[in-house]
């Protein structure tokens, strides 16, 4: 039975770590870190009418709360950022635009540098330049600096196997310094003007390009002149759209807040070396200014992960000076970064425009999982959703495939298979979605918000029955997509059927609620069948294996674990045969030998 949580500061240490708070069903609502978990905790349940609307909502749907315990704050902020990424909980401030961005690489430590274009940060002596909200934007730029500073452009591996120059040579885009003799000074001076323009001294770069252009025409070398006057243009056309919005040649990121009628926004500005290279937006509904210095923190815990450029410093509205943002920000960039708020005029400037692009977010769309609450008539929008298939070959090796979706987002480490074989011969798809039914209450929470059969009203029935048998009061929502008329694979007109409905629920073929439903039946199709293909053909490489003198099923289960592959086997040599446990050289030489037969057979 649901019943209000009662708390008990008794019950939790004053000590630094995270704690998880879960309703009813075993979902995590909310994650949270604090320096004093017992005051942290105590908040939530004094004063309730201090407290904001979201605070509010979260505290009457708690049921349970988990903690974990940690030696420092800043290792509870670690925590928290992994287990709010992993778990995405509906009441954190979460990043759904959450990619990497583009960054331009230039590695300083080749030879012979090539300017490539990146989404993650690698320590490995290269230096960057970014990013780029826009892949599109960053490939035209790439493009254009690869017309007129004609440096390498190929990968490292191919600079070193290649015989002759590629057609960018041709092209005049590239000297081809993999096979020809390039003059280093000429090529390492060339990458000093890429560099200056990268880093934001176009101005000073113009000036010696244009002092190099004339003394290239007085003394008649108009090719030369020509190629100066070219590079002089790609570099205006480079940074005609960054505007000059402080005079130092610092890297900064600004953070802007403003509450809408709709939500809060956050505006992000990327300004790098006094220029105003890019802008990126972010919306948070029904979230109030109330709630800032959370949505900044974890805003900026979520996004300058591992492998992302940090600049050295991060402009806030508000300060936060209580918390270890800037050390687990400078382990992850390696180097300093200060987290502050504005100081001169110039950055309370940055931030006003930083505000103000925060005032133009808006929530882009509806998104599906209330879309789908409406569509299918349920209580609550469905979070967690799971979707089972159960497949067997010729009525062997049945087998019900289950994967799961957060958030819209397939969790591929949730995806689970499971075999029935007591229901082999049987050929039961009935009988095996009833028993996924009771294994799947027997594994225990996090428990779906609706549960999604690939099949029809007897699939549906199936899992209903099984359900049925548990002591478990579950409540889960469930829905059946069955193929149209045709029975077509990928048709439009799929129908999706509810519990004590004898009509399909009214969905438009094509609409976004059905394509997703279909989305998710045609990964669980694909998972279970590709999880019974493998297991078959394991299971025949596996009597070939034991087929073979001095191989029998342990030995073969050794062999498996290591090279993962029938292929990997027959390739290793017989060192490392002999080296397994279990093995020795002896018995190593015969497998090594019956494998090498085999592999002259095949």
């Amino acid at each position: 039975m649901d019943t209000e949580y009662k708390f008990f500061a008794a019950n939790f240490p004053d000590t630094p770590g995270v704690y998880l708070m879960k309703d009813g069903r075993g979902r995590i609502l909310y994650v949270g870190k604090a320096k004093h978990l017992r005051r942290r905790l105590s908040s939530y349940f004094r004063n309730a009418a201090a407290h904001t609307p979201k605070t509010r909502a979260l505290v009457s749907r708690i049921r349970h709360i988990d903690i974990l315990l940690t030696a420092t704050e800043k290792e509870a902020l670690l925590l928290e950022s992994g287990l709010i990424k992993k778990h995405r909980p509906r009441y954190n401030v979460v990043l759904k635009d959450d990619k990497q961005y583009v960054l331009f690489r230039l590695d300083r430590t080749a030879e012979f540098p090539r300017l490539s274009m990146t989404r993650k940060v690698v320590r490995d002596g290269s230096v960057y330049f970014g990013p780029f909200t826009s892949a599109s934007a960053a490939r035209t730029v790439w493009k254009l600096l690869g017309k007129v500073f004609p440096l390498r452009k190929c990968k490292d591996t191919a600079f070193r196997n290649r015989v002759r120059p590629c057609l960018y040579h041709d092209i005049g885009q590239c000297w081809a310094p993999c096979v020809l003799d390039v003059d280093r000074e000429a090529y390492a001076d060339m990458v000093h003007r890429v560099e200056m323009l990268l880093s934001g001294r176009s101005m000073e770069l113009v000036d010696g390009l244009t002092r190099r252009m004339k003394e290239a025409s007085k003394a008649l070398e108009f090719e030369r002149a020509a190629a100066y006057r070219d590079q002089i243009r790609a570099v205006r056309k480079t940074v005609e759209g960054q505007a000059a919005v402080i005079h130092d040649n610092r890297d900064r990121d600004v953070i802007g807040l403003a509450e809408t009628p709709q939500g809060l926004g956050l505006g992000l500005l990327f300004v790098r070396q006094g220029r105003l290279l890019d802008q990126k937006q972010f919306f948070w509904p029904g979230l109030t200014l109330d709630e800032g210095v959370e949505v900044v923190e974890s805003f900026i815990g979520q996004f300058y992960g591992p492998g992302r450029f940090i600049p050295s410093l991060i402009i806030t509205p508000m300060d936060l000076a209580d918390t270890p943002l800037d050390e687990v920000l400078a382990e992850r960039g390696g180097a300093s970064v200060r987290i502050a708020p504005p100081k001169s005029t110039q950055e309370k400037q940055l931030l006003g425009i930083a505000r103000n692009v925060a005032a133009q977010a808006t929530e882009v769309r509806e998104s599906i999982a209330s879309r789908l609450q409406k569509a299918l008539r349920l209580p609550e929008e469905p979070v967690r959703i799971e979707c089972v298939d159960a497949s067997h070959l010729g009525g062997t090796d049945m087998r019900v495939g289950q994967v799961v979706f957060e958030d819209g987002r397939r969790s591929p480490e949730a995806s689970r298979l499971y075999a029935f074989p007591e229901l082999e011969g049987a050929g039961d798809d009935y009988a095996a979605l009833a028993g996924w039914a009771r294994r799947r209450m027997e594994s225990g929470p996090p428990w779906p918000d609706l549960v999604l059969i690939d099949g029809g009203r007897g699939q549906l029935s199936a899992v209903e029955k099984g359900l049925a048998e548990c002591t478990l009061e579950c409540g889960w929502e469930l829905a059946a997509i069955a193929k149209g008329e045709s029975r077509r694979a990928g048709e439009l007109g799929d129908v999706i059927f509810r519990p004590g409905r004898k009509n399909p629920m009214p969905l438009k073929p094509g609409s976004p609620e059905l394509l997703f439903l279909q989305k998710i039946r045609d990964e669980a199709h694909r998972f279970v069948l590709g999880r019974q293909r493998r297991a078959r053909k394991k299971a025949v490489l596996s009597s070939e294996l034991t087929s073979l003198p001095g191989i029998g099923p342990k030995t073969a289960r050794i062999l498996w674990d290591h090279f993962e592959s029938l292929e990997a086997m027959l390739e290793a040599d017989g060192a490392a045969i002999a080296g397994l446990p279990g093995i020795g050289p002896k018995r190593g030489g015969k497998i090594f030998e019956a494998l090498q037969a085999l592999r002259a057979t095949r």
